[in-house]
């Protein structure tokens, strides 16, 4: 981008918060993005930001857990992410007699930090542009159905054929990820290290880093401090290990540098994350469908779930901490889905989305390509053709698979099948299966009072919204044996199947039968669920597989046509390792209003409601604050930062990303995106697009004044 068009760009936002559209590959930093980050004030040499070649800020930027991001902040593996990241092993962790949801949790040693069960920090080590070498192979290797180049088991064979040709070595903890970007016109290959001890370290009270909960929740301004911290721990040789009493604390090869001078209107920043999904290369037609399907869904289907759960949550301290992170879960892309669509209208992100079909359609009849409207035409069709099957999908998903709790019993087919073969030797295995599965699933954040509570309002509102002659396989049972009534079916769920407790399955264990089994109405009903969602895939499988090459076609015609009119290019969002930028800016949601990039700690205090759990403050804070007892952490003014907005393109995923200033050092953690952003999925808004962050320095006043983990702070690199 020249800097003649950068200015003008710039003078056309109403306020200082400039930002460049665009999830980034690191590996076209340097061709495509670095002269204008340095134009818009980054003052360090792209190659510290990213280099294949050497250490860089990329090694300190972490893949948490799978699906949110975090950052090392210390030589010894601290590795800083948004609270709701670690929300569920905070509440592994928690119980009544220790509510570290609550109270917040701090190790004031390495003794007492609590090892994570299933949790994993992955490094990202090479990223590989394996285009060529993938095409090579998609031509030599046989495909009848061609589905080949969106495969993820045949594209993770061709990783392993690279590896062994490029003698890389994998094993447990070196893995390896080979994706399709831009519709499968590119690939990339990841090689990535896997750390399994993953430790807590400290958390906030949820009064902190949940203040606001769903009120305040992709909102903004905000004021939580969204963070919590975790340690890796690896073997004594420094390797990555599966989970020990004697491994230690791993000496990483990079960490950041935390910044402690403030922010203001205009500064440059930049974020690396992994985003999780978007959609920016979606015709009209399937934004309507997103509109009317999955959003619709999860509007209508969670609003129902959320409700009861929180009217159970609401009894006692138990369920609370029972249901506390699948509440949360269920209420994040509850709101989401809500803004998406209140925005996609009010934005006319459908008119701007009919522009770009036209200007894409003009572009290939000037260059007499028709492959691009052949490809429109097919994924109009396709999109109007499947649509009774997405909206059918997304009920069973909501309603059944994610709503239902008792439709994940255990498979018991296994059983079933050794029985009627009077298999013994195949009965005791599937038995004794059947017992270590039924702990898992009769675990401590489980509570049948609760399921059969939430699945008659799930299960009725199913049959509302799916027509008789269309819903799933159970409801002929529901219909002949309980005359048409859901609550009738889950009462006799719970009243009599071998799965209405841990209890009654040991004791069906003891004496298993083929007949019970066939019969009971769990088994049938969590069968028919997996039926029922497969039966949509089906009835969607062709139009599936043509909308995937009508669609790369697509992509490729979009890509051309950018090039054409000199913008750089990027691929959607799918989780891996991507980098943002853009400015520090407040913005203007509606005439006559207007927000500021920063809030303080007096917005925390305005906002007090002892009356509403989301908006409690805890004691300790209050009194802080009216001592003014910030420490090194206030702002010149003598006022404690909370939070910031900048105009950087974020979105799932990017949940506790890193985010720096213009000299590569760590200034706030990304956590959220605000309501008039939330079409940017779909469709990008420079002016109205911006990522709250948490203030690192609040991050610091929370850990040393707060919680009085002195020892933490004094492991950090802090430029004052």
């Amino acid at each position: 981008m020249k800097k003649t068009i950068l200015f003008s760009m710039l003078a056309a936002c109403s306020l200082a918060g400039y930002a460049d559209e665009g999830m980034w590959m690191l590996t076209d930093l340097k061709k495509q993005n670095a002269a204008v980050m340095q134009d818009l004030g980054l003052d360090i040499s792209i190659d510290k930001v990213y280099c294949p070649d050497s250490i860089s800020l990329k090694d300190a930027v972490v893949h948490f857990g799978g699906g949110c991001t975090g950052e090392v902040i210390s030589a010894e593996g601290l590795v800083l992410t948004n609270h709701h990241c670690g929300y569920q092993y905070i509440q592994q962790h928690s119980a009544v007699e220790h509510d570290y949801l609550t109270d917040g949790f701090w190790a004031m040693s390495r003794e007492q930090e609590l090892p994570c069960e299933g949790l994993t920090i992955t490094f990202i080590d090479r990223i590989l542009d394996v285009t060529d070498y993938v095409q090579e192979q998609l031509k030599k290797d046989e495909d009848p159905e061609g589905l080949n180049y969106l495969s993820p088991s045949y594209l993770s064979t061709v990783a392993k054929r690279f590896a062994k040709k490029e003698n890389i070595k994998t094993d447990d903890f070196t893995v390896l990820e080979l994706k399709p970007f831009y519709g499968a016109n590119k690939y990339y290959l990841f090689v990535k290290t896997v750390y399994k001890d993953i430790r807590m370290v400290g958390a906030p009270p949820s009064s902190i880093g949940k203040f606001g909960a769903d009120t305040d929740n992709w909102m903004w301004p905000r004021h939580c401090g969204d963070f919590s911290i975790f340690r890796i721990y690896a073997s004594k040789d420094g390797k990555p290990a599966n989970y020990a009493a004697d491994n230690v604390p791993l000496k990483v090869k990079k960490h950041l540098a935390i910044n402690m001078n403030g922010i203001k209107e205009g500064d440059f920043t930049f974020v690396m994350g992994f985003p999780g999904r978007n959609w920016r290369y979606m015709i009209s037609d399937e934004v309507e469908e997103r509109m009317q399907t999955t959003n619709f869904m999860r509007d209508t289907v969670r609003g129902v779930r959320l409700r009861v759960l929180g009217e159970e949550m609401a009894k006692d301290a138990k369920t609370r901490i029972q249901y506390a992170a699948k509440y949360a879960s269920s209420a994040n892309y509850w709101k989401n889905a809500i803004g998406m669509n209140e925005g996609l209208v009010s934005l006319k992100v459908l008119d701007r989305k009919k522009d770009e079909q036209k200007r894409l359609l003009a572009f290939g009849d000037e260059t007499g390509n028709e492959s691009y409207r052949q490809a429109y035409e097919s994924i109009k069709q396709i999109v109007a053709k499947r649509h009774d099957a997405v909206y059918h999908q997304q009920a069973i998903y909501e309603a059944l698979m994610l709503g239902t709790e008792f439709s994940k019993i255990p498979d018991t087919d296994k059983l079933l099948e050794a029985l009627e073969k009077n298999d013994k030797k195949g009965v005791k295995a599937a038995i004794t299966a059947l017992q270590e599965q039924g702990k898992k699933f009769f675990n401590k954040d489980y509570s049948t009072v609760v399921d059969r509570k939430v699945s008659k309002q799930l299960l009725a509102l199913y049959a509302q919204l799916i027509p008789a002659g269309q819903r799933i396989s159970i409801f002929k049972v529901i219909d002949g044996q309980f005359a048409g009534s859901t609550d009738a079916f889950v009462d006799a769920c719970f009243d009599r199947s071998i799965f209405r407790s841990s209890k009654a399955l040991a004791a069906f264990l003891q004496n298993p039968s083929a007949d019970k089994l066939k019969k009971d109405l769990m088994v049938q009903y969590a069968k028919s669920v997996k039926e029922g969602y497969k039966a949509t895939d089906e009835a969607m499988k062709a139009e599936t597989n043509a909308y995937n090459r009508a669609h790369k076609t697509w992509v490729a015609g979009m890509l051309a046509l950018k090039q054409k009119e000199g913008k750089a290019i990027y691929p959607d969002a799918n989780s891996t390792l991507r980098l943002t930028y853009g400015k520090i800016g407040s913005y203007e949601p509606a005439d006559g209003k207007e927000y500021l990039y920063y809030t303080t700690l007096k917005g925390v205090m305005e906002k007090e409601d002892p009356e509403n759990p989301e908006f409690v403050v805890s004691p300790k804070l209050k009194e802080l604050y009216e001592k003014k007892d910030f420490g090194p952490y206030a702002m010149a003014d003598g006022r404690m930062p909370v939070c910031f907005v900048t105009a950087t393109d974020n979105t799932g995923g990017n949940s506790g990303s890193p985010v720096f200033n213009s000299k590569g050092e760590l200034i706030g953690v990304g956590f959220d995106r605000n309501y008039e952003g939330l079409t940017g999925d779909i469709a990008y808004n420079p002016q109205l697009q911006r990522a709250a962050c948490v203030d690192i320095r609040y991050v610091l006043f929370v850990i040393d004044k707060y919680a009085g983990a002195k020892h933490l702070i004094d492991e950090l690199t802090i430029v004052r």
